[in-house]
């Protein structure tokens, strides 16, 4: 397995997955092998990812503070 892959890295890889789902889905809907209720839940939780994944480059900084200080308090 690979090291560490930054959070730049794995939103370009969330955001390549949704563009082959959206893709893959539509097919599957369309061909009759998947309902669209359930391809749009399986869309819903990739973005939800992608969301958190934002938030958490966002926020990146107080998180990596909050980490430090907490690991400090338990040390």
């Amino acid at each position: 397995m690979a090291g560490k892959i930054s959070i730049i890295g794995q939103i370009a890889e969330v955001e390549r997955e949704i563009a082959q789902r959206q893709q893959n889905y539509a097919k599957l809907v369309r061909e009759g092998k998947m309902r669209k209720e359930e391809a749009d839940m399986l869309m819903a939780r990739i973005y939800a990812v992608l969301a958190t994944l934002h938030f958490c480059r966002e926020h990146e900084a107080d998180i990596r503070a909050y980490m430090a200080a907490r690991k400090g308090a338990s040390a």
